[in-house]
């Protein structure tokens, strides 16, 4: 043994005495720095094979875990489709991956795709088959558009897309889960089974070109308002690379659920008129609250203004904004025709139902005049059906005649100084309803612009119509376009 070896132990038996008698004398806890240990990442996984896209869905129920309901880093089970939080040892999503022997799990937040238990990343860029489907669900996932894509493909081309399970689906006019089932779970009784209307209103409100644009291209990463699952649900709604063809707003209803709690409004209570006044002001008041300019699309794309004079007086007036024209329905027939029948009439949206705003008729419930004062790119009429009395809620099953196309509010009704040669308004969605007011269903008929086809849309159930079966529906709420010059110009 050479002199340098010892010497070299020595210095190494010293220093681990003196250690020892810091530690004996002093009696301090050794402070370590802690280390970092940055996850492993890795493009290869030996898993890939056990991807499933048929139990995942379209992503749309509600991220929480199954087993603790946190909604805090949840993860996706890419082989059986539940979420579970966390990707610790001492977390569900490791243990799932322990007990069940699926190893691939997405975080909801960000699509990063981790492999457990073995704790490396999944990037999914080595190519095959496997990657191919691990990128499109990222894209099912958290889906993004581009302003020239949405504008050039989505506006004016049709699209049609095949389903995993095979059925085709044509993008844009996809089925919708009714709502009052995401509600049921929470509310209980009888009134959560009630349909209110939402998955109707939400079909409609997709028809606005405007509004959907900015939903589009709205980015929700971080945005937990209801504008943010508004766009969310949009966005699913017209993602050509779903899973299934149809979607579940249940993000939505939430989202929902927990304005309508702090607001105080009772959605379950009221139909879809109400649930529509209520959605265009919450959406007005997320948007506000973020820009700076306190700009807001709905607002530009809904708000009109009117007005509102006394029934005796033309001094006594003031001018009001408004999202939504009520309409009143004549008051039904209450005895039978001689075929003892009831007798359903049948009345005019131009020539009967629009005069209510010509400035010279009286409404007999408000004893006011009305006068439009400003006409909006889109407007939403809405027919007033349901009447509360002391005892129930009953509905008026008079038939209300209006056009597809053509709609002149010049030739009826006085409209504003300029917009005598602009007053021309064209049906791109209409919602009706069929039924009881207690047991009905609403049901939505929805222009598809690209195709300049009809469709009717209730719950997930898509079918092609005829424009002329759209007018022979019980119509309950309508939204019209407002021509442009050169589309009026180019029309017959």
């Amino acid at each position: 043994m050479t002199t340098k070896t010892t010497t070299r132990r020595k210095r190494a038996r010293d220093e681990d005495d003196e250690n020892d008698a810091v530690k004996t004398t002093t009696k301090k806890p050794t402070t370590k720095k802690p280390t970092t240990k940055k996850p492993t990442t890795t493009t290869t996984c030996p898993y890939l094979d056990t991807i499933d896209a048929h139990a995942l869905g379209n992503f749309d129920f509600e991220k929480k875990c199954a087993v603790s309901l946190s909604p805090i880093n949840v993860y996706a089970c890419l082989t059986c489709g539940k979420y579970y939080a966390g990707r610790g040892r001492a977390t569900h999503a490791y243990a799932h991956a322990l007990e069940s022997s699926h190893h691939l799990f997405m975080r909801l937040r960000d699509g990063k795709t981790w492999c457990l238990p073995d704790g490396y990343e999944v990037t999914g860029d080595e190519g095959g088959d496997a990657s191919a489907s691990l990128r499109r669900i990222r894209e099912v996932l958290r889906p993004t558009y581009e302003e020239e894509y949405v504008k050039e493909t989505l506006e004016r081309r049709s699209t049609w897309r095949r389903a995993l399970d095979g059925t085709e689906f044509l993008v844009g006019c996809v089925g919708l889960n009714r709502v009052s089932a995401a509600y049921e779970s929470t509310s209980g009784g009888e009134s959560s089974a009630r349909d209110f209307g939402a998955s109707a209103v939400l079909q409609a409100l997709n028809r606005v070109p405007l509004l959907r644009r900015a939903l589009l291209l709205h980015d929700d990463t971080e945005d937990s308002s209801l504008f943010g699952a508004l766009s969310s649900l949009t966005k699913k709604i017209w993602n050509e690379k779903n899973f299934k063809g149809h979607s579940s707003p249940h993000e939505f209803a939430r989202a929902a659920r927990e304005r309508a709690g702090k607001t105080g409004a009772s959605l379950m209570n009221g139909d879809a008129a109400q649930f529509t006044r209520w959605l265009l002001n919450e959406l007005i008041r997320d948007e506000k609250k973020k820009s700076a300019t306190k700009h807001s699309v709905v607002e530009s794309c809904f708000r009109g203004r009117i007005e509102i004079l006394d029934a005796d007086a033309d001094d006594a007036k003031k001018v009001a904004p408004f999202l939504t024209l009520t309409v009143d329905l004549p008051d039904a027939p209450l005895f039978q025709d001689v075929m003892e029948k009831k007798i359903i009439p049948q009345v005019s949206l131009e020539h009967k139902l629009l005069k209510k705003f010509d400035g010279v008729t009286v409404d007999p419930k408000t004893r006011k005049r009305y006068r439009l004062r400003e006409l909006p790119p889109y407007l939403v009429v809405v027919v007033s059906r349901f009447a509360k009395n002391n005892f129930f809620v009953e509905k008026n099953p008079t038939i209300v005649t209006f056009p597809t196309r053509g709609l002149n509010l010049a030739a009826h009704i006085p409209v504003p100084a300029g917009d005598e040669t602009s007053a021309t308004y064209d049906l791109i969605a209409n919602v009706a309803h069929d039924g009881t007011p207690e047991n009905g269903s609403y049901r939505a008929h929805a222009l598809h612009a690209p195709d300049n086809a009809w469709y009717e849309i209730q719950d997930l159930i898509v079918q092609e119509v005829l424009p002329q079966q759209v007018t022979l529906a019980e119509t309950f709420i309508q939204i019209y376009e407002r021509r442009r010059e050169e589309a009026r110009a180019r029309s017959p």
